[in-house]
């Protein structure tokens, strides 16, 4: 009988459910298993722990750090009430449509929504889940000894070798002295009995995982200093008239935006008076009018039972009082009048600040009297309303200002009379005028009453309603208050981010390895040097072509051709 292996011979013949078998393993069609497949069942716990390792993920804070920077976008663009009170209102007022849904998303208030708390404290929580593990692995590394050199240091990106006339032991020395001088961590293989190869491993560049660290250390410090400044910080805005003072209260501020967790009781009780505003422009040339310098006098005092102090602030050079920056943001001027109405008496008296509308100072006011009478004594509020300048001039184009200086003052004003509305319960700007109620004094021609005044100039109102006298002038400065307790933890955080930026970007991570065995003819030794890079860089051939040069200076060749280093290129 035929041997069944025997070349030539035919296969012995397959039963039909075997080859079946074997050709189904070929298919492409999908197997009709009536088994489903399934995976481990997830308990709680493990869900929990698979929800905390995905928002611990650094994938997850950059996506929730690219949501909170969108998240801010509408606090840009709408109007927010804490800041920008009497614009919500316009706004409201303009898009009755919108404003109903913009209400329920928070978008007057975002900072404060729930949504963007919401962002916030996960980014929070990613941020200091994700850091906190690898500052514990960055801990280990550092206390780890460098790997040790791998069995074919040939397939290094960088990799040489050479025979010298010296000994395994003195070549090891000489190795272990260049490396050391480079300030790499090292780690020796000391020849044994049994295996007579020593090898010298260094690692350097640590420091690029530790600006890693710190740059994400640093995100998180700032925003822990944006938490505690929304929290227990405040700013405000007020406009103090020279000769007046300021006492740091909340019903004293123009604009008060304080923290959640302030109240307007918990400030610091401190005052200061503004004794004299100094503003110097330039007089000529095509520069005329640019302002050269503005700085205030102060007296100022910690709290009510303080000495005062004297102080001078300036644009950019603030003063700090109890832990309160008092910066000076503003200037303008204050017309001093006095207004006496149909009776003879003095209804108003003092400084009215007028708020600049242009560079030159052309300022827009009001002066509401509402204590004032007719002839007959009966209630008869006075509105006034117009313009100041400083430097006037009257064109065709109507009145305006020529420098910011007060060269040529002018007051120009137009009177009204009736109810101002100021007890009608809605809230009023001091610087509009409600003419809604008001009627305006008229001349004999039935056109509008206005006058045109310089200082001591008086302006007498038709049927004797009374009259107003220009008396003289004063300017205005506005100052703004800002208390953080978080400023110096900001300020480190970004230059601790920073300086971890730099040394993540310029810090290079990279490991070299000296093998040393004895030579084939028993005298001297072979070297091998190799070295490996994270990321590819010429400056590692550069690195390993000088220890060589620097080795083969203490350990001479053998043969006089001198090799370089082989760089391959990663794949």
């Amino acid at each position: 009988m035929p041997s069944p292996n025997r070349q030539g011979s035919a296969p012995p013949a397959a039963a039909p459910e075997a080859l079946e078998a074997d050709l189904s393993g070929l298919s492409s069609a999908p197997r009709d298993d009536t088994e489903a497949v399934t995976g481990p069942r997830l308990g709680p716990l493990g869900w929990l722990r698979w929800m905390w390792r995905t928002l611990t993920s650094m994938r997850t804070a950059l996506l929730l750090l690219l949501l909170l920077s969108l998240a801010a976008i509408p606090g840009s663009l709408v109007p927010q009430d804490s800041s920008q009170a009497a614009q919500a209102a316009t706004f409201r007022a303009d898009h009755p449509t919108l404003t109903p849904l913009y209400e329920k998303l928070g978008l007057f208030d975002v900072y404060a929504s729930p949504w963007f708390a919401a962002i916030y404290l996960l980014l929070f929580l990613s941020l200091g889940g994700c850091i906190l593990p690898r500052c514990a692995q960055f801990a280990r590394a550092l206390r780890a000894r460098p790997p040790a050199a791998p069995r074919r240091l040939d397939r290094m990106p960088e990799h040489t070798r050479w025979t010298s006339t010296a000994s395994p032991e003195q070549a090891l020395e000489a190795a272990r002295r260049a490396l050391r001088r480079r300030r790499f961590r090292l780690h020796v293989t000391e020849p044994g009995a049994e295996k007579a190869v020593g090898a010298v491993a260094g690692e350097k560049g640590y420091l690029r995982e530790a600006g890693n660290l710190l740059f994400h250390l640093a995100l998180f410090g700032l925003l822990v200093a944006l938490a505690v400044g929304g929290l227990f910080g405040m700013t405000g805005q007020a406009v103090v008239i020279e000769g007046e003072s300021f006492v740091n209260t909340g019903t004293r501020y123009d604009d008060f935006q304080p923290g959640k967790l302030v109240s307007a009781d918990s400030l610091k009780p401190f005052s200061f008076r503004l004794e004299d505003f100094s503003g110097t422009y330039q007089s000529s040339g095509p520069e005329r009018g640019t302002p050269t310098s503005f700085s205030a006098r102060l007296r100022y005092a910690e709290a009510p039972d303080a000495p005062e102090r004297k102080a001078t602030v300036r644009v950019n050079h603030p003063l700090e009082i109890a832990g309160s920056k008092i910066y000076l943001v503003g200037h303008g001027y204050a017309p001093e009048v006095t207004v006496r109405d149909g009776t003879g008496k003095t209804a108003w008296s003092g400084p009215v600040p007028f708020l600049p509308q242009d560079a030159f100072i052309t300022s827009s006011g009001v002066i509401k009297v509402p204590d004032a009478r007719d002839r007959d004594g009966k209630p008869d509020q006075l509105g006034f309303t117009g313009l100041f300048l400083p430097t006037v001039n009257l064109s065709s184009n109507g009145w305006s200002s020529t420098s910011p200086a007060a060269e040529d003052p002018v007051l120009v004003l137009t009177a009204h009379h009736g109810d101002l509305g100021l007890d009608a319960g809605v809230p009023q700007s001091v610087y509009q005028l409600d003419t809604s109620r008001l009627t305006q004094f008229t001349k004999k021609d039935g056109s509008p009453f206005a006058k045109a005044l310089r200082p001591g100039d008086k302006m007498t109102l038709p049927n004797g309603a009374g009259s107003l006298t220009f008396d003289g002038l004063k300017e205005w400065a506005s100052f703004q208050v800002a208390s953080n307790p978080s400023n110096g933890t900001a300020l480190w955080s970004s230059i601790a981010a920073a300086l971890g930026l730099t040394a993540s970007l310029f810090i290079r991570r990279r490991r070299l390895w000296i093998r040393v065995r004895p030579a084939a003819s028993d005298t001297g030794s072979e070297i091998e040097i190799a070295g490996l890079e994270r990321t590819a860089s010429a400056r590692l051939t550069e690195e390993v072509s000088g220890l060589l040069d620097e080795l083969r200076r203490s350990l001479p060749p053998t043969e006089p051709a001198a090799p370089q280093p082989q760089h391959l290129e990663h794949p």
